[in-house]
């Protein structure tokens, strides 16, 4: 089974012919005796009919697909072809290739890859296969190269077409992970062995794999693979939610390949895949189900899907309700290349004639392992979409009218190696897959996959002016109708969880104090996100320095700098609709009395007629020039920031006077400042 890999159909059967020769030079006689030339001759003949009848029992053993056995064959009788026999010798290597990279034996195909290519391989699909195998190495330049060299004579091809787009993407894409973590999942997995495909047992949580790891010391080798025959595996997951050691399937295991499952959600019918060598008029590949009474399964039993029971049929993923069964077939017939996703129908008789999912889901490469979940949301794997090489893990939905939209999962999920067999957990956003990257061996082993939760907070702390902290109440409400209120802790932080896809606004408020509101929106938010916001609440009961407000010397000309925090004050207004304020102006005490009150009364009016400008209604605005009339008393948080000044001090010109030069410099320029205070907080309520 593994994959159930097959030789892609254009592959070409080889032509042997004799090697037959006839002798016209009679000179050769006198070179050697009659003897020797007949000698020579028949032996010449012997080799080449040896050659011819090895080959042709290897091209046999190549069709039926056992690759790993064949390989080794090819290897053997390529070094008794004579180098004249160029093409026939390109085409073994070409084969040996083939057999590598179906093997996954990536290295070593893409070596006997450049040998046919260097012998003259004639066929342009070793430039597709050998682009392919590139990729699934992660050497997107070749792929992309060799993508090229084949749709010189293939223009039209889609997955070469697909192939060369995802070559120059890829490396890009791989810079662009999605949120998913991923993880090897070691309670599953060994170090000498593939195992992959896991799927739930139903709500119970446990779990089903496939594996071909030796338990009897008697298992089969697959002439296929070379390893061990695949089969089933159980793990539970024990009280201390702890996964136990995997235990063997005998109820439904085969000496030969079975595996790759599917359950309903209920736990009770399972389907699966079975593999014989010798299935005489039946597909070598077919699904069995088997449904659980009591804790016993049934004995499983093969179900119809297509008329002619010769088709292989593979992968199965039943939906949860049991209703809809998805499954892998190469049905020569109605498949658009290598392996196609079918569909089919529950029925009173059976199941319904299946269905090809179409050119969206399905292309000319292969679609294998689907997962369906209870929503309708299809997973698969392919190599022919748009990817990073090997198989990829794709979601597909339809949309509203009914067409399936196809996205890759995209990395840490996928990578340049195979990808596949997604399970989920219910209907939760985690749960197992299937990758042999990272593995030398290119063994297969099974990842754990969580999509983490996007989660939003806000939060932040409330200040008054001089950034003591306040308990105030934050009040939040979401354009969702939603409202959250939340008092600040003591040191004033507070913190509080959002929705996603909602647009708040926040406002902080006490009593006492001037209200502050900020703008939040979760819409379209993709990362968790902390929104840092902070509010600064200014006293109702006394002036408020405004910070970062400037004029050019001796002029009263708003400068840009000071805009945001004019704008600011604006927003503060608006926070406040029923207050009217004072804004005033100050000056140090350098210049005439009657100088610095006409300088301090015109930038008082220049702030407000800022204000006006902005939307603010010019009678909730009065503007006053103090000039040098309104020292600055220092307060306690002003000492704490200047050692040289404390409570209570004035800041008047005879103070300043018996201080140091740079000290009366700093005293001058606190002096110097704009402030506003509350005149009325009943503005427009009555």
């Amino acid at each position: 089974m593994n994959k159930i890999p097959k030789t892609d159909n254009n592959i070409t059967k080889a032509k042997i012919r004799g090697l037959y020769k006839a002798s016209y030079n009679l000179v050769f006689c006198s070179i050697f005796s009659f003897r020797t030339v007949i000698l020579i001759f028949i032996t010449a003949l012997l080799s080449a009919c040896n050659v011819e009848a090895r080959l042709a029992k290897s091209d046999k053993l190549y069709e039926q697909g056992s690759y790993f056995k064949v390989e080794k064959q090819y290897i053997q009788v390529v070094g008794m072809i004579p180098q004249s026999k160029k093409r026939l010798k390109s085409s073994v290597y070409f084969k040996i290739a083939e057999c590598n990279r179906l093997l996954f034996n990536m290295k070593k195909a893409e070596s006997y890859y450049n040998r046919a290519i260097k012998g003259g391989f004639r066929d342009s699909i070793v430039f597709l296969n050998m682009a392919k195998t590139q990729m699934a190495m992660g050497n997107y330049l070749g792929a992309s190269r060799n993508f090229e060299r084949f749709l010189q004579t293939n223009p039209t091809h889609k997955e070469a077409l697909d192939g060369l787009v995802s070559a120059e993407r890829a490396r890009e894409l791989l810079n662009q992970p999605s949120r998913y973590k991923t993880g090897i999942a070691p309670y599953f997995n060994t170090k000498k062995s593939s195992s992959f495909s896991p799927a739930f047992m139903g709500a119970s949580g446990d779990v089903v794999f496939t594996s071909n790891r030796d338990v009897s010391k008697k298992q089969k080798k697959s002439e296929i693979t070379g390893k061990f025959n695949f089969d089933m595996y159980l793990s539970k997951r024990n009280n201390a939610n702890r996964w136990e050691k995997p235990t063997y399937m005998a109820e439904f295991n085969l000496p030969e390949d079975d595996g790759v499952c599917s359950f309903t959600a209920d736990g009770r019918s399972i389907f699966f895949t079975r593999s014989l060598a010798d299935a005489g008029d039946r597909g070598a590949v077919y699904i069995m189900t088997s449904t659980r009474s009591g804790g016993e399964w049934a004995e499983p039993q093969p179900i119809i899907l297509f008329r002619d029971s010769s088709i292989n049929v593979a992968h199965p993923a039943i939906s949860p309700d049991g209703q809809t069964l998805y499954f892998v077939s190469d049905n020569p017939e109605e498949s658009l290349g290598g392996k196609d996703i079918f569909v089919s129908q529950k029925t009173s008789s059976g199941w319904s004639v299946p269905e090809n999912l179409g050119e969206r889901i399905n292309t000319t490469g292969n679609e294998m392992f689907p997962c369906v979940t209870s929503d309708g949301t299809l997973y698969f794997s392919s190599d022919g979409h748009q990817g990073f090489g090997g198989l990829d893990i794709y979601m597909a939905k339809k949309d509203g009218e009914g067409r399936w939209q196809v996205k890759n999962m995209l990395s840490p999920m996928n990578s340049p190696s195979d990808d596949f067999g997604i399970t989920f957990m219910a209907d939760e956003a985690k749960g197992f897959f299937s990758s042999n990257k990272g593995d030398n061996k290119f063994l297969d082993n099974i990842y754990w996959f969580e999509l983490p939760e996007v989660t939003f907070f806000a939060e932040g702390v409330v200040t008054d002016e001089n950034n003591q902290p306040i308990d105030a109440i934050v009040k939040i409400v979401g354009n969702d109708g939603s409202i959250i209120k939340q008092r600040a802790k003591k040191n004033g932080t507070y913190r509080v969880k959002l929705k996603g896809n909602v647009n708040y606004v926040m406002m902080a408020s006490n009593k006492g104090y001037l209200n502050s509101s900020k703008g939040i929106t979760t819409v379209n938010g993709k990362e968790s996100k902390v929104f840092k916001r902070n509010f600064m609440l200014p006293s109702i009961s006394k002036p408020v320095k405004m910070e970062n407000i400037f004029y050019e010397f001796g002029k009263w000309n708003i400068t840009k700098e000071s805009e945001e925090e004019l704008n600011n004050l604006v927003k503060l207004l608006e926070d406040n609709p029923n207050i009217t304020i004072e804004l005033s102006a100050h000056t140090d005490s350098v210049g005439t009395d009657a100088a610095n009150m006409e300088l301090s009364q015109k930038r008082a009016n220049s702030a407000v007629e800022y204000l006006i400008n902005a939307g603010v209604a010019k009678d909730r605005l009065t503007p006053k020039g103090y000039g040098e009339n309104k020292p600055v008393v220092v307060d306690i948080f002003m000492a704490q920031r200047y050692s040289f000044l404390k409570e209570g001090d004035e800041l008047t010109p005879e103070f300043i006077s018996k201080l140091s030069k740079e000290n009366q410099a700093i005293c001058n320029q606190i002096n110097r400042r704009t402030e506003f205070r509350v005149l009325r907080t009943t503005y427009n309520l009555y």
